[in-house]
């Protein structure tokens, strides 16, 4: 399986099953992170962990508190996913599976707007 990420000046594959991403809330400065697992041409978010809440971050319902952060199975499935990425707040982080996080720019730069992320169709395709 593959993620084919795309801004407006750029684009890049990247092989993976699933991967989390995770990013500092800019105003609460709490953790968030978003496990995604790439599925029949969709991304589906598994799992999200939120170390606190704030504004804009209320646990959702059925969310449980564990080791000090709100988790909860959303089991939602997306087409794309569009990550704003601003030049004023720190970048999202990719994470993969038993590996280390990244910063998303190591993976595709910045225009300082929106990064669009899908299943490349056919698994492998470029964006």
């Amino acid at each position: 399986m593959a993620v084919c990420l795309a801004t407006s000046v750029a684009a890049a594959v990247v092989a993976a099953d699933a991967f989390t991403l995770a990013w500092t809330h800019s105003i609460e400065r709490v953790r968030w992170e978003e496990a995604w697992r790439v599925e029949h041409g969709g991304l589906v978010l598994e799992r999200v962990r939120v170390r606190g809440h704030g504004a804009g971050m209320e646990p959702a319902e059925g969310a449980v508190l564990r080791d000090g952060a709100w988790v909860w199975q959303p089991r939602s499935r997306h087409a794309v996913l569009r990550l704003t990425r601003s030049p004023y707040t720190a970048d999202y982080e990719w994470c993969e599976e038993g590996g280390p996080c990244v910063p998303l720019a190591a993976l595709i730069a910045s225009d300082g707007d929106v990064t669009e992320l899908r299943a490349c169709p056919g698994g492998s395709a470029a964006p």
